[in-house]
């Protein structure tokens, strides 16, 4: 006579993400950048982390909207809802996405004044290269939704991957250097009045920061 199996243990239920509800970008294939935000002009920030730049950012340029990207839900959710807060939701906002994907779907062309990209790429074994968000569809997409003079400034604090910045960038010919000196894209300052939470502890501790800025030409 068989015996009954006792009745398996039920499984724990996964408990929801807090942050499954962070903002993402509207459903479609294209996306207007004037409908997410209103300023003078637009500007986006690759990859917003915990928040200081955006913040301070549209703090000290009023004329500015500023759109960001964060890959991870948590800082995109809690960054959107302090802007919120702080009465800034107009101007800007956080969303949840792949820049790597959300790039395409941007537009129009020549919508923006300038796009930032502070520290990226944390990603240092081979495998993981395929991560890595600069590479031609970044510079691509840059290069078509940034206005003729639109700004592309990138920052690091790995000389190697500075390097390799600008030798990519030099490259490609919708972008021309426009750093301190004739010629380079080099900074010494941040000029934009703002820093990301990376940058500020950098500064602090005394570590060097690769600052590069480049200018959209003309077709």
């Amino acid at each position: 006579m068989d015996q009954e199996r006792p009745p398996s243990p039920e499984r724990p239920k996964r408990r929801p993400s807090p942050y499954a509800d962070a903002p993402r970008l509207p459903e479609g294939e294209s996306v207007d950048l004037t409908s997410l935000v209103t300023g003078e002009w637009i500007e986006i920030e690759v990859g917003c982390g915990r928040g200081a730049f955006v913040i301070e950012r549209v703090a000290a340029e009023p004329r500015a909207a500023v759109v960001g990207m964060e890959i991870k839900r948590k800082w995109a959710a809690l960054v959107d809802a302090r802007l919120a807060r702080q009465g800034l939701a107009a101007r800007a906002r956080v969303f949840a996405e792949d820049a790597r994907a959300a790039l395409p779907r941007l537009g129009p062309a020549g919508a923006l004044k300038r796009m930032y990209m502070h520290f990226p790429d944390p990603w240092w074994k081979k495998r993981h290269h395929k991560r890595m968000v600069m590479g031609d569809v970044f510079l691509d997409e840059a290069a078509r939704l940034l206005e003729p003079g639109g700004e592309l400034f990138i920052q690091t604090d790995v000389v190697e991957r500075a390097e390799a910045y600008e030798a990519r960038i030099a490259a490609h010919p919708a972008f021309a250097p426009a750093g301190d000196a004739e010629g380079s894209p080099r900074l010494e300052q941040n000029p934009y009045a703002a820093r990301s939470n990376r940058e500020r502890r950098a500064d602090e501790d005394g570590l060097p920061v690769h600052r590069m800025r480049w200018v959209r030409v003309r077709a």
